[in-house]
């Protein structure tokens, strides 16, 4: 019996739909066949690239293939960003970036070159870089509570080093500001060892730095530490209350990073970096190495990840035009 035409023609579409859905799922299937770039938007030397360096051969050995590291800073990570944004969609080029590239640039940088919830697709998040408010040893304040009593007595008197205009340490003090409504001067520096040196010597009252940048100074008891500033006590210093435990209830400034790939790498490879990738951060051994280098491993799924950035873009959106932070 002769087969209708309009049936054999649906016949012979069904059959190239078959063949596109295979050839589409085929580069999922045997991903990788080739090495992986991993873009880390810090200069070489730095906690977050070290950490990338420490993953990247374990990733590789469950991969199959190399995981190479590139190195593009700049622009608040920025560059490196919008490099990746415009990378094929192939999961052969992801990124290492921080909150602050991810959430805080979209309202900084007027003209910004990608959109962090457009372009990428959310793997999973990396780790965490405590932040911890400290003060001179002079200072009459020990925790959240009293500095915030301080600041509302002396009104102008307080100021807080950052490592410069428009970063995480700084929209981290602004929050602060905003939360309790009282008045603490920003004084921006060129990265945190200055502006630790700053508070030291008595230039600022207070300074926000990386818990890596303070620990030798706590130890000589030339600061002294008013809190945490995640919502939760570090397990790198388990001693330090949080500002959220010690007077600003609610207070959470977390500086934390994430991988991710350009928005449209299929699925599946996305579920297989996000698999592998929090494999490796859960090994003991990692877990050792980034506490040497004052970072804590983070996981997350993808889409934990993709609602992190939606709602901290929003939180930081408020602080930056209540503010009025700019970059330097």
């Amino acid at each position: 019996m002769n087969t209708p035409s309009n049936i054999r023609r649906a016949i012979t579409l069904l059959g190239l739909a078959g063949i596109a859905s295979l050839a589409h799922a085929q580069p999922a299937a045997s991903w990788p066949t080739k090495p992986i770039r991993l873009v880390v938007t810090f200069p070489a030397g730095g906690s977050s690239d070290a950490a990338a360096r420490i993953v990247a051969p374990r990733l590789a050995e469950r991969l199959g293939q190399p995981v190479v590291i590139d190195n593009r800073p700049g622009a608040g990570g920025g560059l490196g960003l919008d490099l990746v944004a415009k990378a094929p969609a192939d999961g052969y080029t992801i990124v290492l970036a921080s909150a602050g590239g991810l959430t805080a640039n979209p309202t900084l940088y007027p003209n910004l070159a990608y959109n962090p919830a457009r372009d990428f697709a959310p793997i999973t998040l990396f780790g965490t870089s405590p932040f911890v408010l400290v003060a001179n040893p002079s200072l009459p304040a020990s925790n959240a509570k009293e500095l915030v009593a301080l600041a509302k007595a002396q009104v102008g008197k307080l100021s807080y080093a950052s490592g410069g205009s428009g970063t995480a340490m700084h929209l981290s003090g602004e929050l602060l500001k905003s939360m309790t409504g009282s008045y603490i001067l920003h004084v921006p520096y060129r990265g945190s060892a200055p502006a630790v040196l700053a508070v030291m010597s008595g230039e600022t009252s207070l300074a926000i730095a990386d818990i890596a940048s303070i620990q030798p100074q706590l130890k000589s008891g030339r600061l002294k530490v008013i809190g945490v500033m995640g919502k939760e006590r570090s397990g790198l210093a388990p001693e330090m209350p949080t500002l959220a435990e010690s007077g600003v209830p609610g207070y959470d400034a977390s500086g934390w990073f994430a991988i991710l790939a350009p928005s449209g790498t299929p699925p599946a490879v996305v579920a297989r970096l996000n698999t592998e990738i929090t494999a490796v951060l859960r090994l003991p051994e990692i877990r050792e190495r980034f506490a040497a280098a004052a970072l804590e491993p983070l996981t997350s799924t993808p889409e934990q990840l993709g609602q992190l950035m939606k709602t901290e873009t929003v939180k930081w959106a408020a602080v930056i035009k209540q503010s009025g932070a700019r970059v330097d």
